[in-house]
This record gives C-alpha cells, structure tokens and sequence, in this order.
C-alpha cells in the first residue's frame, strides 16, 4: 500500500502537471471563473493544461478586485492573449531584467512612464499629435 502510493506521488512529479490539474472545459467553470477569465473563453480549450491550472489560480483573488483592476485584469489578460509565443518570451526576459534592476530606480521607471502615459492620452484627448522623436545629428 505505501509502495503504490510513492509510486503514485513519482508518477504524477514526472507528469509535471499538478495533482487535479486535468484539462477543464470552459463550460465546466463556474460562472465566477467564467467572468475573471472572459478574455480567454473563444481559446480555453485549446490551453495546456499548466496554463489553465495557472489562471484559475488567479481567479481566486478575482472577486476581490475592485472594478477598476478587474477592467485592467481582463485588459492585460486579453493582450497577452493576443501575443505570439516569441513576444511572450520577450515580454518574460524585460520582466526578468527589470525584476534586477534595484527598487528606487524600477520606481523612477515606473513614475517616468506614467508620465509618459499621461502626457500621451492628453495630447490624444486634446487632438493634437504626438510630437516624433528628435533625431540627434
């Protein structure tokens, strides 16, 4: 009996999917999953099981958020989607390389493009074009 449970155990470290993690269809989520993960309904079932054991994982923390991080979840969620598999490797490696770079310069970075942000959607709402960059000689 211990025997055939630490085969199991191995069995299922060797998958490398989490123990319970099948391939869950988009009708068999609740309503919940459902809402926090709308971004993804037409492509779910096509996801990779890791995939899918990850974002419903994120689903937990969902019905917390107030309204606004529940617009910018479903924003973000919905970019990623879009994005091939190089650019999510290129995306993952900045995020790497910023997570390096020490805190008081990340928040320099982070206060230098909100501004930037900022500024852009000024200049959309006021209807006047962004100025192109300056080119040094």
């Amino acid at each position: 009996m211990r025997n055939s449970a630490i085969i199991a155990f191995l069995l299922l470290g060797l998958t490398g999917t989490p123990a319970g993690a099948a391939t869950t269809s988009w009708r068999s989520l609740t309503p919940a999953q459902q809402e926090a993960l709308a971004p993804l309904s037409q492509q779910w079932d096509s996801l990779p099981e890791l995939q899918q054991h990850r974002l419903l994982k994120t689903t937990k923390r969902y019905p917390k958020l107030t309204p606004e991080q529940k617009q910018r979840f479903h924003s973000r969620l919905e970019a990623w989607s879009k994005l091939t598999p190089e650019q999510r490797n290129a995306a993952r490696e900045k995020y790497r390389a910023f997570s390096k770079v020490p805190a008081a310069e990340r928040e320099q970075v982070k206060k230098m493009v909100k501004q930037n942000q900022e500024t852009k959607v000024q200049q959309s709402a006021s209807g006047v074009p962004a100025a192109p960059p300056s080119i040094q000689p």
